[in-house]
């Protein structure tokens, strides 16, 4: 048994309490450090694997570098072929122009009598009748 009347027994004793709330707080930051160390450890892991994935990834682009230059070299056979070919009896392209003209002339013909609207078609020169209509209710006389 300890005598803690003397000075000297209560300052063991302070320094004792002190050495045991220090290894305490010592063993709760081992424990924290601990924690963090496994933290990165995971985080250094997950950062592998997508460093993986991206590195995989770099495989699929040369994948789609490949393909594309098969195409291009596809794509210039197919062109040399057809340069080679025999030259195909051309068609008039008169024809479709002259329908295509015929076409927008008559629509817009139409148009023009879309917008004439009908009073100026009643008194439209050559026509039998121009007042048809006009005042009579529409019957047509009779």
């Amino acid at each position: 048994m300890v005598k803690r009347g003397t000075p000297a027994e209560a300052v063991r004793h302070a320094v004792d309490q002190t050495f045991h709330a220090a290894a305490g707080q010592a063993q709760t930051t081992r424990d924290r450090a601990q924690e963090l160390v496994d933290e990165l450890a995971q985080t250094a892991g997950r950062l592998r694997g997508a460093l993986d994935d991206l590195r995989g990834g770099g495989d699929d682009v040369g994948a789609l570098k490949a393909e594309l230059q098969r195409l291009d070299r596809r794509v210039s056979a197919l062109e040399e072929r057809v340069a080679t070919l025999p030259a195909a009896p051309r068609r008039s392209t008169a024809g479709r122009a002259s329908a295509a003209r015929r076409t927008t002339a008559v629509r817009q013909a139409a148009a023009a009598r879309r917008t004439q609207g009908p009073a100026k078609r009643k008194n439209a020169p050559g026509r039998p009748g121009g007042s048809r209509g006009a005042g009579s209710g529409g019957g047509g006389g009779g």
